[in-house]
Order: C-alpha cells, then structure tokens, then sequence
C-alpha cells in the first residue's frame, strides 16, 4: 500500500493568516509543527518513508522540502499547474506505475495535507479496513460521523450494508450531496446514514485507472502513456475535482464511516473549536485584554488588541490586515479574498514575510523609490548570484557574519558593518555560519519591484 498526500492547494479559506503564497498547510496552529509535518507523522504510523509520495507544485517545493526534512520523506511530484484533484490524483497514479514499482494491485491512499485527525491508533485501523474493502474493487472513501449540523462540508449518503470485516462496517454510497442548509444538515445529522466527506480515498489503482478510461476519458488515456507524457500534458487537462470526474459517476463507490475526530480547518470557526478556551467561551493569541468579551477568537501577532463587550466574533491581527467577522459568518473570507483578487491586491496572496529556500525577508517599509527589508538566511545557505538593473541596495548586517559578493569581490561582513551594492552590479549574500544570518536592506531606486532580479546563478534551480 501506497500513500499520497496532496499538498499544492492554496488554502485561503484561513486568510489573512494562510495565503497563496504561504498556504494553510505550513501554518503551526495548534502545535509547533505545521498541518504538513501532523500529517507526515500520522502516516509513518502505517507507511514507511519510501511508500509516501507528496503532491505539491514548484512554488510549495522548498516550503514542503523543509517541512518534511525530519520525516525523511523526499518523494515529491511537482504539478506543472493548477489543474484540481482529478487530474493531480492522476498523475499521481501513473508516477506510483513507473517510478514506484507499483503493479495495478497496489491499494493507493490519497489524503489532504492540512487535516487534523486523531487518535493515531485509531486512524491506522480505519486505513487497515480501508485497504482490504479497496481490495474488493471499492473505491473507499473515508465519512466521518457528524457530531453537529455543519453547513460547510460535503455529505455522503450510505446505502448498502457491505459484508462486515474486523468490526468495522462500510457501504456503497448512494449519492454525494453538497454543503446543505442548516435545515438539511440537521435532518442528516438525526437520519444517522449521512456521514462528512473528509476527501481521503483508497482504492486500487487499476480499478481508478478503468473508471477514469470510463468517466473521464481525457485523463484516463494519458494514463496510458509515459509519466513524462502525462507531465507535459497536465496543463491542457480538464479542471476539475476526484469528486466531480469520478465519485459522483461512478458505480464502484464504497463509505467507510470512521468515528474519530477528525477537522479540515476548513474556515475560522473550525478553528476556533479546537483551540483552548477560557471560561468565557475565548480564544486569546497574544497581546489581549478583554472586557465584557464571550465566546470570542482574538488572534494577534505584534499589537496590543483590546475588545469591549464582543460576542461570537472574530478578530484576526497580521502585519497587514486585520479580519473581524462574527462567527458562523466566516465562510465568507473567500469572498473577501476573491475581491481583492479582483482588485489586484497584494494582501490576496503575500505576507509581509515572504519565504524563501535560503531564509526570508520581511518587508518593514515602503515608499517611493524605495523599501526597507530584514533579511534572514539560514546558516549555510546563500541567495542566487544576482544583479538588478534599477535599484541600488545597502546592507547591514545585524547579527551573524555575511559573505558578500560584489562584482569579483569577496568580503566577510560582521554585526554592525555594511556593505553597498550599486545598480547593475552581479552580487550575493550568503552565511558562512552556524547561526542565522541576519540583516537591514535598504534598496534605492526608481523601481524597487521583486521582479527586477536577474538571476546569474541558483542552486534552488529558479528562472
């Protein structure tokens, strides 16, 4: 049995906390380990190293790549785009064919990255059941018993009892039915056959390959060429979900109903049901003083943030944004993100911190002709060799020891020494240490865009 973990999604839904560029999936949110690395570690339970591959794309690659470091899972497909499930799970299929010796009897686990189950213990014994009803030619997805009448997941239906085995019980899905209404939702909840749909599935994988030949035939037949071929035609694929392509039309459809607990973090309201909660009912991240305030999430990162009087609210604090919603409301955060896509702003999609594979720089001001940055990089590591054509930068360095390239010039800065790059000059910054390097850029210039990076030479392998 295989295991693949879907990790190229860009989770908005948790904004303005995750955003494109820094998904939800490497947010530490209950933990000081992200949803990616909680979820590495559940499967290592039931999967050795080898046997796990993650999906992710070029722009995740480093943020995955570091995650997953201690795990030792190295394993990874880079998606050529954003194309949805279907064809993702797909591609997937074929990599397990050619590159990990997998026969069309291999069982194939297919999972989110950004879950939070538990117990562990108990999980392996659902992936255990699942395996075996798979092995009858399911394909299995994992429902999970609903504890409230939630209007934001999915629903699947059971239907027909299959034969029981080692206690557990699954059955054929009659219909898959879209986030009901609260109405609705509570009928399911009582009715007792309707179960939330975690979108994780196992299933053999040549039982997937013959209903997606059947089902969605545009996917299936590049199934039947190379994994390069496959690769190459992913972009022209259709965009559209596992659910959609093939749960929903297929014959061979099976739930396995797992009592567990079990949370997609899927807006800011499931998160305020996992988070530790005072005797009024709030959730308090740090600097927080509230009166008259109950039933309350306040999430900050640098201010003092004060409430008076508030009741099932929100309020969530970063460097550039600040969301406040009543919960229950917050479901709607896509739309706030999808206007400011339409806007074009740059919140939609970047932090003020954005991270990169040698470190991170965060943005501390801005203006016309110029910005004002800190810079961390890890010990060891060094940026691309690098020149930009309209702006000038000076660096000082603030702690660590630097080493500076500029032009054919090689200098050792140390703390509270700079170093000056002109325009148009090749130059780069590295940390010879043990301990992050870290420094105050101050760049000068008509243009002070990211984009103005010409890139002489990178080991990460970037443009």
């Amino acid at each position: 049995m295989k295991a693949l973990i879907l990790a190229g999604g860009s989770g908005t839904r948790l904004w303005p906390l995750s955003r494109k560029n820094y998904p939800k999936q490497f947010l530490k949110l209950k933990s000081d380990r992200s949803l990616l690395q909680q979820t590495a570690e559940r499967l290592l339970k039931v999967f050795s190293t080898e046997n796990i591959v993650v999906m992710t794309n070029n722009e995740y690659r480093f943020h995955v790549a570091s995650d997953l470091e201690s795990s030792s899972i190295t394993r990874m497909i880079l998606e050529p785009s954003c194309r949805n499930t279907a064809p993702a799970i797909a591609l997937g299929v074929k990599y397990c064919l050619e590159h990990m010796g997998c026969t069309e009897d291999e069982v194939l686990l297919v999972t989110p990255c950004d879950h939070i189950i538990k117990p562990d213990e108990k999980f392996k014994e659902y992936v255990s059941h699942a395996e075996a009803v798979a092995q009858k030619g399911y394909i299995v997805t994992f429902g999970v018993k609903p504890t409230r009448p939630e209007t934001g997941y999915g629903y699947i239906k059971g239907g027909e009892r299959l034969a029981p085995g080692e206690g557990l019980e699954a059955y054929r899905v009659e219909r898959f039915i879209e986030k009901p209404d609260e109405g609705m939702a509570k009928q399911y909840v009582q009715e007792g056959i309707y179960y939330w749909n975690s979108g994780m599935f196992a299933f053999r994988i040549g039982v997937v390959v013959g209903e997606f030949l059947r089902h969605a035939p545009e996917i299936g037949r590049a199934l039947n060429e190379s994994f390069d071929m496959f690769n190459a035609a992913f972009s022209a694929m259709p965009n559209i979900s596992f659910d959609y392509a093939i749960l929903e039309r297929s014959e061979k459809v099976a739930v396995l109903p797992m009592d567990i607990y079990w949370n997609d973090i899927g807006s800011w309201d499931s998160l305020y049901d996992i988070l530790e909660r005072d005797r009024e009912g709030n959730v308090k991240v740090g600097d927080v003083i509230t009166i008259g305030t109950k039933k309350t999430m306040i999430l900050g990162e640098k201010r003092l943030i004060t409430t008076i009087g508030l009741k099932d609210c929100l309020v969530v604090e970063t460097d550039d944004a600040i969301l406040i919603t009543k919960r229950g409301q917050t479901q709607k955060v896509k739309d706030v993100v999808d206007r400011l896509l339409k806007e074009d702003r740059k919140e939609a999609s970047e932090h003020l911190t954005t991270y990169r594979p040698w470190g991170s720089y965060t943005v501390l001001e801005e203006g016309e002709r110029y910005k004002i940055k800190r810079v961390v990089v890890y010990p060891g590591s060094r940026l691309s060799l690098q020149k930009h054509y309209h702006r000038s930068e000076h660096w000082v360095v603030v702690k660590g020891t630097a080493k500076v390239t500029i032009a054919d010039k090689e200098t050792f800065v140390h703390e509270n020494e700079s170093a000056y790059v002109p325009k148009s000059t090749i130059h780069r910054l590295e940390n010879p240490g043990r301990v992050p390097l870290e420094i105050i850029e101050v760049q000068n210039g008509e243009y002070v865009g990211e984009d103005d990076i010409e890139r002489i030479n990178d080991e990460y392998g970037r443009e």
